[in-house]
This record gives structure tokens, C-alpha cells and sequence, in this order.
């Protein structure tokens, strides 16, 4: 064999000898690479998100607080109301029991007038207490869709913010084709169009 035909083979050798550490050394480049350029992008949307799950758990908290803080406060008026409804109508019973105790036929026109008094009182109180209950189930709607409308507004923004990040990222055939020419230039395989010429 001639020394060109030598010198022909022993590149192709060579090379074939070196590829195994091309490609090996050329895939720790491309993690680096892909650690370059999208290590920063992964690591804000690991912070946008860790953001958002915080506004989410801070904007539930108040609302798990607001909503407490209302419950407690309608209950007390409700007590309250029951309370001044109770001595109401204990005083009311005890005015008529001392009137009770005069002449026979004023006790019984005081009695009926106090049965006929404790009737329209128990009505009164019944309407009370149902206007009560009415107002109770209001503020119970009221509050439940307050607190649905804060649930659709807290997943209308998360959908939202979802929504920014998705278009944020990077397009996937751009990304293959960027690789895929990295790849090449490591492996001296790209040729540039017109290079030849």
C-alpha cells in the first residue's frame, strides 16, 4: 500500500476512532447548552409558579378569614335579636300578670286580652324568627356567592397566568431545529448553503 492510500485511510481511521468521544463530549455540550438557554426560563417559571401558589393560598386564607369573621358577626346579631325578643316578651307577659290580679271581670277581659296578646306575640315571633332565618339564608347566599365569585376570579387569573406561560414558551419545532443544527456543528456536519461554491 502507498503512503497516499495510507494517508487516505489513516483520517477515516482517526476519525472513526475518535467519534465515541465527539458524541459523548458533543452531548454533555448540548446539556450545557440547553442548561444555558432555557436554565433561567425554568427557573422563572419555577418562581412565577411558586408566586401564583402563594397569591392562591393568601387570597384563600382571607377569604376563609372574611368569611369566618361574617359568620361570627351575624351570629351575634341573631343572639342579640333573640335576646331582646325574649325580654320583650317576658316583660309583655309579666305586665299582664299583674294586671291579671285585679277584679274578676277585668281578669277575664285580661285574660283573653293577654291570650289574644300572646297569640299576635307568638305570631310576631314566629314571623321574627322567620324573617330572621330569611335574612340568615340571604347573608349565607350572599356569602356563598361572594365566596364563588372570589373562586372564579382566583381560577379565572390562575387560567389566565396558565394561559401567559403557555404562550411564553418556546416553540417546539423552532427548538428541535435549533438542536438539531447544534448538533451538526458539533459533529463539523453542517454545511452552510453556497459554502462549496
Amino acid at each position: 500500500m502507498n503512503e497516499s492510500e495510507q494517508s487516505a485511510n489513516a483520517p477515516a481511521n482517526d476519525a472513526e476512532g475518535r467519534t465515541p468521544q465527539v458524541m459523548q463530549s458533543g452531548a454533555g455540550n448540548v446539556d450545557k447548552i440547553r442548561d444555558i438557554l432555557f436554565g433561567t426560563q425554568m427557573r422563572d417559571y419555577d418562581t412565577r409558579f411558586a408566586r401564583l401558589e402563594e397569591t392562591v393560598a393568601k387570597e384563600t386564607s382571607e377569604l376563609r378569614e372574611s368569611s369566618r369573621r361574617r359568620l361570627d358577626q351575624l351570629e351575634q346579631y341573631i343572639k342579640r335579636e333573640f335576646e331582646a325578643l325574649e325580654l320583650r316578651i317576658k316583660s309583655e307577659r309579666e305586665e299582664r300578670a299583674e294586671a291579671g290580679s285585679q277584679s274578676s271581670r277585668e281578669l277575664k277581659e285580661l285574660g283573653e286580652a293577654l291570650t289574644r296578646r300572646l297569640r299576635e306575640l307568638d305570631d310576631r315571633g314566629v314571623g321574627v324568627e322567620r324573617d330572621l332565618r330569611k335574612h340568615l339564608l340571604q347573608q349565607s347566599k350572599d356569602l356563598s356567592d361572594q365566596m364563588q365569585q372570589r373562586h372564579d376570579e382566583v381560577s379565572t387569573l390562575l387560567e389566565r397566568r396558565f394561559q401567559e406561560l403557555r404562550h411564553g414558551k418556546t416553540d417546539r419545532a423552532a427548538l428541535a431545529t435549533l438542536f438539531t443544527e447544534v448538533a451538526l456543528r458539533l459533529n463539523d456536519q453542517f454545511q452552510i448553503p453556497g459554502a462549496e461554491e
